[in-house]
């Protein structure tokens, strides 16, 4: 719950005790007394610093995404297939870092990141497709990047677009923690079985970064939530931290993460508790936060 509205029901009760007491003077110097104390709780809860401390992460964050974009798409337009799936897993970190922010924007999110299963399970067609995946089909799936130029065109229009509209967008609390569990919930749900990057098989590039981007979420709020619950913020650090010494047993020499398709099933389940086992108390970060 954010601080003003917390102050909003402190000040309605002190209303409501005040009317009920309207003839008892001691009694209304007293409710006066608890509301003036109660508003000076509310505003030692309130979180504006750490909310000013993620816009700047996720600006920064859609800043690097739109200039890994404009490289991505100078290498389509210039037939470079190489050089475009060089650059695909690493520009698309800097999205899905910043999803709980780029995702509010219902219409640019789809443009940008749609699957063709989501288009079609919203009754879309091979038509409506645009964004990274459909590159990505034409790279690993066709070898060609012809016929994909006004896509790309279209994917830096959105990107651009993205980013300025950030500028204005609403940062809450809620956006924050609800966030940072969307992230692993996307991890744990689909990603796992990798169909996000059903062509390329980059999908531990997009496990990292839905992990960083929920860590750092964490870190932003971590004195207050140590404040609250100490033990809690131990344990996050090192779930955090289990989930990403299983993710470094699959990075290779130049940074980059192998291809999802040569994880086993033993390894993907590992994978899945791991971050399972880091929801249960990242869910309870927004609950101790009220």
């Amino acid at each position: 719950m954010k601080a003003q509205s917390l102050l909003a029901i402190l000040l309605a009760g002190s209303v409501v005790m005040t009317g009920c007491n309207s003839t008892d003077d001691a009694k209304k110097d007293d409710s006066k007394a608890k509301t003036e104390e109660s508003t000076k709780n509310a505003s030692s809860v309130d979180l504006q610093k750490e909310i000013d401390a993620y816009r700047e992460f996720a600006l920064d964050q859609l800043d690097k995404f739109t200039a890994e974009t404009e490289k991505f798409v100078a290498a389509v337009k210039a037939g470079d297939i190489d050089k475009a799936k060089e650059i695909y897993p690493v520009a698309r970190m800097y999205y899905e870092r910043s999803e709980p922010i780029a995702e509010s924007f219902g219409d640019l999110d789809p443009r940008i990141d749609a699957r063709l299963a989501d288009l079609k399970e919203e009754g879309q067609g091979e038509e409506d497709w645009t964004g990274y995946h459909k590159i990505e089909y034409g790279l690993w799936e066709e070898n060609t990047t012809k016929g994909y130029e006004k896509t790309a065109d279209q994917l830096l229009a959105d990107a651009k677009e993205l980013r300025g509209r950030v500028e204005t967008a609403e940062v809450t609390p809620d956006t924050m923690m609800t966030g940072a569990v969307d992230l692993l919930n996307e991890v744990s749900t689909s990603k796992i079985s990798g169909e996000e990057e059903i062509y390329s098989h980059t999908d531990l590039y997009d496990f990292k970064a839905n992990i960083e981007g929920a860590e750092k979420i964490f870190t932003i709020l971590e004195d207050q939530i140590k404040d609250k619950d100490s033990k809690l913020a131990e344990d996050l650090t090192n779930k955090f931290k289990a989930v990403n010494d299983l993710l470094a047993k699959y990075e290779t020499k130049d940074g980059g993460y192998v291809s999802y398709t040569k994880l086993t099933k033993e390894d993907t389940k590992a994978l899945s508790e791991a971050v399972n086992h880091l929801g249960e108390p990242l869910s309870q970060m927004g609950i101790i936060m009220e």
